[in-house]
């Protein structure tokens, strides 16, 4: 994914506890089509059918045709974090994940985005900063999120 018009540079730790409470940074949105569906269940071996197959998700599943992954839902999140977010660092990891609920399903076809805020940002002991991004992953048209979790990251400047 390519940066978003509208992202935010962060080229230092203290750029990042410049952004603690304040307003989310919001992603562009992105289609989630059944081909990315189709290429997660590949890559992960999880093939159930609310996922792989259409027509029977049309026919039997409650949400009235495929959804995608929770999993697929949540591996979204450091791409559209780097849409949002200019980090002008040496390296960047994922350190985890905590509080993830996927409160609503996300429908092949549908506009999925990102909002970020940062609840804090901690030096660690190797010279980083590890950030807590609160982040809420919307589906366009829907009044609840699909996914809410907390993303932890450590960044080295």
């Amino acid at each position: 994914m390519t940066p978003d018009v509208d992202t935010t540079r962060i080229d230092s730790a203290d750029a990042v506890r410049a952004l603690i409470g304040a307003l989310p940074r919001v992603s562009a949105w992105v289609e989630i089509d059944q081909a990315s569906v189709d290429r997660f269940a590949e890559a992960t071996g999880d093939h159930q059918w609310i996922h792989v197959d259409p027509q029977r998700a049309q026919r039997e599943s409650p949400f009235g045709g495929p959804i995608a992954h929770g999993f697929l839902t949540l591996s979204l999140i450091p791409a559209l974090l780097d849409r949002t977010m200019q980090f002008a660092q040496r390296l960047g990891v994922n350190y985890g994940l905590n509080r993830v609920r996927f409160v609503a399903p996300l429908p092949v076809g549908s506009q999925v985005r990102a909002s970020f805020v940062v609840a804090s940002a901690t030096d660690v002991d190797d010279g980083g900063v590890q950030v807590v991004w609160r982040v809420s992953l919307e589906r366009q048209g829907s009044e609840r999120p699909v996914c809410i979790a907390e993303f932890i990251t450590r960044h080295y400047f």
